[in-house]
């Protein structure tokens, strides 16, 4: 079978990861699948915020989001604990990156597959990242003037295993 489109079939959301950090490569691979991805008119306006799982500014992201939804004591946080956290953001003034940046976010998924790795795309964070601290977190992430957050992505060396989730061909499908 083809390995692309066997990890598509084989890839779900991972939520457990070990300790043991991405080497170079690894996230350099991950990067550049991203930043592949075919983009509206080729402006290529997205933007990666590469943010190592231990920092600081995770955690307050993660109590904005918890103070915004009234959540007291999750189990995890929002990245289950993913030795790295890929934060695409894109040019508010343009139309389409929201579309391109879920673009990116897939190949990055389908590429952490594809490398034996597990990846979770995030959007929770969004209310937090846009919100009355959009500033603030947009200094800590290096985010580009003009730019917003649109989607983020957890990678890391599975600790955990999931079925992909089944689809109702039936339901989802027409044919016109």
């Amino acid at each position: 079978m083809n390995e692309v489109i066997k990890a598509l079939q084989e890839r779900s959301s991972t939520r457990g990861y070990t300790e043991e950090k991405l080497t170079k490569e690894e996230l350099d691979t991950l990067l550049k699948a991203g930043l592949q991805a075919p983009t509206a008119a080729n402006r290529q306006e997205i933007h990666i915020s590469v943010v190592d799982g231990s920092n600081p500014i995770l955690a307050e992201v993660e109590e904005e989001k918890n103070l915004l939804r009234n959540l007291q004591d999750p189990k995890h946080n929002f990245y289950f604990e993913a030795p790295v956290v890929l934060i695409i953001s894109g040019d508010r003034a343009f139309h389409w990156s929201s579309v391109d940046a879920g673009i990116a976010v897939e190949n990055i998924a389908i590429a952490a597959e594809g490398m034996g790795l597990g990846s979770l795309i995030i959007g929770c964070v969004k209310d937090a990242l846009t919100g009355k601290k959009k500033e603030y977190f947009d200094k800590a992430l290096k985010v580009p003037e003009g730019y917003d957050y649109l989607i983020a992505i957890a990678v890391g060396h599975k600790a955990v295993s999931k079925t992909p989730h089944e689809y109702d061909w039936d339901k989802n499908v027409s044919f016109v």
